[in-house]
């Protein structure tokens, strides 16, 4: 099983870099794999790519020793554990909302001791049953990485308990969704949202796990002093947009639309 690069990284107290890709094309996973991104972000969650686009998305970065993270979509074990049979280097499961269901995440995604992720080693990460059983077993629980989504105000009284439960790698702060849970969409700049980022890097290096968030290089050193090591710096379609909006400027009567975040 290739080893994780970020995996790597993160135990030796680096800091690693990610960008979302939101096209389902595979060329662009591996044109950031090729800038030199150690992550490249896909997703299940709002974009719902088929399972043979993300399996190419996964050869794709593969092919230039990058890891690639998939966020899937809410759902059965089944919606869990398939990127991680097509070998991709790990999952961010969004909208966890209390320990309970932190505890089912494990349960579906390790293998045993740690949970009862079902079984198979005929697919990639197995090396389609060319791998020793148990060897296996180890190495996707040593090297593929499990991110849990802290995103809502809900989990917050539970976030100390949810920390220390072993079984995953990292703590995710999505400032989006929870900035519509505070009932301030949009207000990055809201105490609660700033409180709540320091408090999940904090929290998450107490109990052992790392930290991880979205940014920008505007913040990036103030989100490594936080404590944050995991950080998504962009996205393919806010790249595309800016280039083609700047290619346009020079044109007459060019008005810039506002744009969004993509995260």
């Amino acid at each position: 099983m290739r080893p994780s690069k970020i995996l790597k990284k993160l135990r030796a107290g680096e800091i690693v870099s990610c960008i979302k890709i939101n096209l389902a094309d595979a060329r662009v996973s591996e044109i950031a794999a090729i800038a030199g991104f150690d992550c490249v972000w896909i997703d299940q969650e709002h974009i719902g790519q088929d399972w043979s686009s993300v399996e190419s998305n996964i050869w794709a970065t593969k092919a230039h020793d990058t890891d690639i993270l998939v966020r899937v979509s809410r759902g059965g074990y089944s919606d869990y554990v398939k990127p991680l049979e097509l070998d991709a280097t790990g999952i961010m499961v969004p909208h966890v909302m209390n320990l309970e269901d932190a505890k089912k995440i494990v349960q579906m995604t390790r293998f045993h001791p740690a949970g009862r992720r079902p079984i198979d080693g005929g697919n990639a990460d197995g090396s389609y049953t060319a791998m020793d059983f148990n060897d296996y077993l180890k190495q996707a629980n040593d090297q593929r990485f499990v991110i849990l989504q802290i995103e809502d105000p809900e989990p917050l009284p539970e976030l100390e308990a949810i920390a220390a439960l072993d079984g995953f790698d990292m703590l995710f702060f999505g400032p989006g969704d929870f900035s519509q849970g505070i009932g301030a969409p949009g207000q990055w700049d809201h105490p609660e949202i700033m409180k709540t980022r320091q408090r999940i890097a904090a929290v998450a290096k107490q109990y052992g796990k790392f930290a991880g968030t979205v940014g920008s290089p505007a913040n990036l050193q103030e989100l490594i002093k936080m404590g944050y090591q995991f950080i998504s710096i962009g996205a393919d379609v806010v790249g595309l947009q800016n280039y083609f909006r700047e290619l346009l400027k020079p044109l007459p009567h060019f008005k810039s639309g506002k744009g969004g975040k993509s995260y």
